[in-house]
Parts: structure tokens; C-alpha cells; sequence
């Protein structure tokens, strides 16, 4: 299988990179001209808590990205053209052919949750690897949408990148279905990460894993609550680790995920 430059395993590896610097670059840019209106923490609040330089944020995202790349190709080149498009042939049916994707891209779902939720809960729970690995993304308490790939190198491997792979290879997708499913997956991550609760956001109406939810989980009283990525909240609900919360309006400006069951945190310590 060769690699043209305008392939589908090409556009797969690189689409999804563009797409989140498009995507977070027009989500910073709105965060600036909505001013305080709508984001769960002020601009003060961002500088002041953030513990890592925006510039080494986005070194660190270059680096998980081209970590990416490289497992993306490892990836295509394992399955190849031929056996990842051989349910989809010229004799299947419209609507055979849309049931084919949608089993696809919900297995590809199912197993990048299922993965994320439970090594993103490891990382929390032993001490050392919180301590040496995950508590870099944590160094963000206030997200941004840039921020959302912003993890040690170790982490984006075994949380990020190898979900990916297994989702791609497990649910049969072919290398152009993939393009479209790890755009609509980075473009769902950054989101999740941008601080920003915007009217009409379908994410925000469709999913109950989204901005609030997550920004939940980036404050001290949710570290241990709210581990599900990127999709769905069914890991959370299922085994307790789910924190319910409100949407309130800050006295200053803009909006507030608040808490349900404030003592759950302090409960659990």
C-alpha cells in the first residue's frame, strides 16, 4: 500500500491534526470577543491557576501529535486498503452500507470510553502514576480549548493513541471512515476542554459528556469524580464515580458547573 498525497490514510493521519488547531483556534478567538460571558472561569482565574506557559502547552501537544502520526501509519499499514474496505464493495446496498458504518463507528466509540474511562481512573487512583504522569494535564485546573491533548508523552500513548488504534482496528472502519471518526472525536475532545458553555453547542445538548462535565473534573472537588472520555457518561453512572451537578450563573459573569452534593470530595478523602 503506497502513501499519495492524497490518500485516505494521509488525510486520516493529518485531518484530525488541522482540525484541532482550526477548531481550538476559533473557540480561543470566540472566547476573547464573548469576553466574560460565558466561561465557567475567568480570564484572571485561567492565568493565575494554570500552572504550565501556554507556549509549553503547545509543545506538548505537538509532541502527542506526531506520536499520533506515527501510530496512525503503523496502524493503516497493519490492516491495509483491502481488508478494511472489503464489507463495503460495490454490491452493498445504500442502506446495508449505512447500518456497516454506524456499527462501526459505534464499536469505535464504545471501546475508545471504554479504554479512556478506566486507565484515566488508574491514573487517578495510584498515587504514583497521578504523581509522575496524569498530574501534568491536571496542571490546567481552568481548560482551554488548545490545552485538550496536553498530557505527559507516556499518557497520550497508553490513553490516547492506543485507544485510538484499538478502536480503529476492532470495529473494522476503513482508513476514509476513519478520517471522518477521529475529526468528530478531536473536534468532541476540544470542546470538552475549551471552558466555554455556548448557546445552541450540540455537543452540549446531545451529550451529557461536555464542557460542564468536564470542568467538573478539572477542579479540586471533582479529581475523583467524573472520569468518562470522550462520548459517553455510562462508566461513571454504572460505577459510581458519576458527580452530578448544576449550571449557575457567577455574580461576575459567565457560568458556573456547581456541585449537587457539595461533601463528596471531602466524603471520600
Amino acid at each position: 500500500m503506497g502513501f499519495g498525497v492524497e490518500s485516505d490514510e494521509v488525510l486520516g493521519t493529518v485531518v484530525p491534526i488541522i482540525i484541532y488547531w482550526a477548531y481550538s483556534g476559533m473557540l480561543a478567538l470566540l472566547g476573547l470577543i464573548l469576553a466574560e460571558n460565558y466561561r465557567f472561569h475567568s480570564k484572571k482565574d485561567e492565568e493565575e491557576k494554570n500552572l504550565v506557559p501556554k507556549g509549553a502547552v503547545i509543545k506538548g501537544v505537538l509532541l502527542q501529535q506526531s506520536i499520533q502520526a506515527m501510530v496512525a501509519a503503523i496502524c493503516f499499514m497493519v490492516r491495509g486498503r483491502d481488508g478494511a474496505d472489503a464489507t463495503l464493495n460495490h454490491k452493498t446496498t445504500t442502506t446495508a452500507t449505512l447500518i456497516i458504518l454506524a456499527k462501526q463507528l459505534l464499536i469505535a466509540m464504545l471501546v475508545l470510553d471504554t479504554w479512556q474511562y478506566f486507565m484515566h481512573r488508574f491514573m487517578h487512583q495510584n498515587k504514583w502514576l497521578y504523581k509522575h504522569i496524569h498530574s501534568q494535564h491536571h496542571r490546567l485546573m481552568v481548560p482551554y480549548a488548545f490545552g485538550a491533548l496536553y498530557n505527559h508523552p507516556l499518557e497520550g500513548l497508553l490513553v490516547d493513541t492506543f485507544s485510538g488504534a484499538l478502536a480503529f482496528l476492532s470495529s473494522g472502519m476503513s482508513p476514509r471512515t476513519s478520517i471522518f471518526f477521529f475529526s468528530f472525536a478531536t473536534i468532541k475532545a476540544v470542546d470538552d476542554h475549551c471552558g466555554l458553555w455556548l448557546p445552541g453547542n450540540l455537543f452540549h445538548i446531545i451529550f451529557k459528556n461536555n464542557t460542564a462535565y468536564h470542568d467538573v473534573h478539572h477542579q479540586l472537588y471533582g479529581t475523583k469524580y467524573n472520569f468518562s472520555q470522550p462520548f459517553f457518561v455510562m462508566w461513571d453512572k454504572l460505577l459510581g464515580t458519576y458527580m452530578p451537578y448544576s449550571l449557575e450563573k457567577r455574580a461576575d459573569g459567565g457560568v458556573e458547573a456547581r456541585p449537587l452534593v457539595v461533601d463528596l470530595y471531602y466524603r471520600s478523602e
